[in-house]
């Protein structure tokens, strides 16, 4: 007999302890033992299992998939903006490993979520300390100040013609101001310390990015692993 979960509203076998497809526990209905009571130990076993992950096991998976994926997340790496996607396919293959260790082999999607979790923050560290190590390396080992000041002035006047042209509809005495605000946003921008704060605020913002994907690549091998536990019942 199925039952329906209340969550999902997918179907679920009536002796089933949880939902295969959202993993949200189910209420399992058994026979009274000879003393009266229920037993419970079932469905604790089977809650427990798949909603408490394992760290150990978890944090070797997590590990084994988060360097290659920190590696072609970082700035060195030439497929670098695919960042996100080797995030999500590491953080749900590490879920895949995780699981292939674990009886019963699934678990919830929020677990799924930590392990990936877990595996973003280890990728998004590596890919940041190699992305600004390189940047260190160029302009102080290699001596590569220079270049690195050209380029980032001609970012800059480019977006400062950006915002020129934008500035030149509003009125005179508005685009007056608004002249002064870009002189002096410009001139910090070509400072030392605001290229440094704008280069580590943009190394930062793309490893927040990292972890969300990382965190929904977790999430989303869980169900996909439960979804393919589900037809096999």
């Amino acid at each position: 007999m199925e039952i329906t979960c209340s969550r999902c509203h997918q179907a679920v076998q009536a002796d089933n302890c949880f939902c295969p497809t959202c993993g949200l526990p189910q209420l399992v209905y058994a026979p009274e033992s000879s003393d009266g009571q229920v037993p419970a130990e079932r469905w604790t076993d089977a809650v427990r299992d798949a909603s408490i992950v394992d760290w150990k096991p978890a944090m070797r998976a997590a590990l084994l998939l988060a360097v290659p994926a920190g590696l072609l997340s970082s700035g060195l790496s030439p497929l670098g903006f695919f960042g996100l996607f080797w995030m999500a396919a590491a953080a749900a293959w590490a879920v895949v490993l995780y699981v292939r260790s674990q009886r019963p082999a699934w678990i919830t999607v929020g677990a799924g979520a930590r392990i990936g979790l877990v595996t973003g923050l280890l990728a998004a560290w590596l890919a940041f300390t190699i992305s600004g190590g390189a940047l260190f390396v160029q302009r102080f080992v290699l001596h590569q100040s220079s270049q690195i000041d050209s380029e980032w002035k001609t970012r800059v006047d480019t977006s400062q013609q950006m915002t020129q042209q934008w500035t030149s509809e509003l009125e005179p005495s508005d685009a007056a101001e608004a002249q002064s605000i870009r002189t002096q946003v410009e001139a910090w921008m070509l400072s030392p310390s605001g290229h440094a704060g704008i280069e580590t605020f943009s190394l930062a913002f793309n490893a927040i990015f990292l972890l969300f994907f990382a965190a929904g690549g977790g999430a989303l091998g869980a169900r996909l692993l439960a979804r393919t536990r589900r037809t096999q019942v």
